[in-house]
């Protein structure tokens, strides 16, 4: 299609030029110049020639006469942009100082000045100069006033004054202009400062930005409305916050969790439980298991029966047998408690199994044993090495290999394994 285009504008350019040429050659026109004693008769078009020509000429006398003068500026570009690639280059790698020397020069050109002085900001707050890093952006702010002030607020954050971060991004943030990396920083400044509202105001504007992916979003989103939960002074006013939540955020699981938990501490174990349970039913999350079974009440073997019943689906989750360990255990069957606890142990250690299954050991009057995977828990959190239980202290030999799931196509068949 492009080869057919371009014949026919070469078609279309040269029956132009050809009633052009007709209608010229008809009447080509007559100009007479004379000056002093000079005269000079010519056509229209060898006039406009003669015009074009003599720009042309002038063009390229006028761009000869400055190159001398202009190669200085040309060495001084390109050595303020090679200073510029080596002194981010250098910035990546850590040498901070090197960056920040480079980057300084970098920013006397004009074009760059910017740019550089807020990398060499960054370069002298990562060496704790942060005298030298708020200087470089005063500077800074002449060029790029908006990115400046984003980065002013964060080394105030990092330095631990949330307060004057704040202040520095609330005029903009009533404007409604801040940029999406202020709306961040306003969102971070006030969780720290505990300005809940305007953490909450900073995450329509962060989100309709699309600055963040969707993990990032979704974990700022739940630090937010975390803190918020854990703000509220009583169950009605957590009730309220929650009514007015948008159905989005009400099933983020680390929200529902904070409700949870936050609710049952006012009293509201019924409501509690119901947003917890509602929630597993539309889509499993390890965390709210965990939550589900440390929440208080008087139903826990109720409770217990029917977090059982998910085993059939979840048979190899290690929360899931945490979770019904520290239900048997709270309901005195330390057989289920040693069986589950030790499952979950195989599967995944961690430092909550094996305080759950000493409490199982306590509760049963065995203090050596339960020192024993107090100690091991306390060293799982550490980091180190744990001690194995002797054999007499296991429930006989319990199956603690992982469960086959059996894998079912689209229809329902159960799918052979090669």
């Amino acid at each position: 299609m492009r080869l057919w285009r371009w014949i026919l504008l070469l078609v279309i350019v040269a029956a132009l030029a050809a009633f052009g040429w007709h209608w010229v050659a008809a009447d080509p026109g007559y100009v007479l110049l004379r000056l002093r004693g000079w005269r000079v008769e010519t056509t229209v078009v060898a006039a406009v020639l003669i015009l074009l020509l003599a720009w042309g000429l002038l063009t390229a006398l006028w761009r000869l006469l400055r190159w001398p003068f202009g190669a200085f500026s040309r060495r001084h570009r390109r050595l303020s942009q090679q200073r510029m690639s080596d002194g981010l280059t250098a910035l990546i790698e850590g040498r901070h100082g090197d960056a920040e020397r480079d980057l300084n020069r970098a920013s006397r050109l004009d074009s760059l000045r910017g740019p550089a002085l807020l990398a060499a900001a960054v370069a002298a707050s990562r060496r704790g100069e942060h005298g030298r890093a708020l200087e470089a952006l005063s500077q800074a702010s002449q060029s790029a006033p908006q990115a400046a002030r984003v980065l002013r607020a964060r080394l105030l954050r990092h330095e631990g004054k949330p307060a004057e971060a704040l202040a520095l991004l609330a005029p903009e943030s009533d404007k409604g202009t801040l940029t999406p990396g202020g709306w961040r920083e306003l969102a971070l400044a006030a969780l720290a400062n505990g300005d809940i509202r305007r953490a909450r105001e900073a995450l329509d504007p962060l989100q309709r930005s699309g600055s963040l992916g969707s993990r990032a979003y979704v974990a700022l989103e739940a630090r937010v409305l975390t803190a918020a939960i854990n703000a509220a002074p009583d169950g009605a006013a957590l009730n309220t916050l929650w009514s007015q939540l948008p159905k989005a955020q009400r099933r983020v699981p680390a929200v529902i969790d904070a409700y949870a938990r936050r609710a049952s501490g006012f009293g509201l174990v019924l409501p509690a439980m119901d947003e917890v349970e509602s929630a597993l039913r539309r889509e499993w999350s390890p965390l709210l298991i965990e939550t589900y079974g440390s929440l208080p009440g008087d139903d826990v073997e109720p409770r217990l029966r029917r977090a059982e019943g998910w085993l059939d689906a979840h048979p190899n989750d290690a929360t899931l047998l945490l979770t019904l360990g520290r239900m048997c255990v709270r309901l005195k069957l330390w057989g289920k408690a040693h069986q589950y606890l030790q499952r979950a142990l195989a599967l995944a250690p961690g430092a909550g199994a094996w305080e759950a299954l000493g409490d199982a050991y306590a509760g049963q009057g065995d203090a050596a044993q339960a020192q024993r995977c107090y100690r091991n828990a306390l060293a799982f959190a550490r980091g180190e090495a744990v001690t194995p239980l002797a054999q007499r202290a296991q429930a006989g030999q319990l199956d603690t290999q992982p469960i086959a799931i059996e894998e079912r196509d689209e229809h329902g068949v159960p799918r052979l394994r090669g």
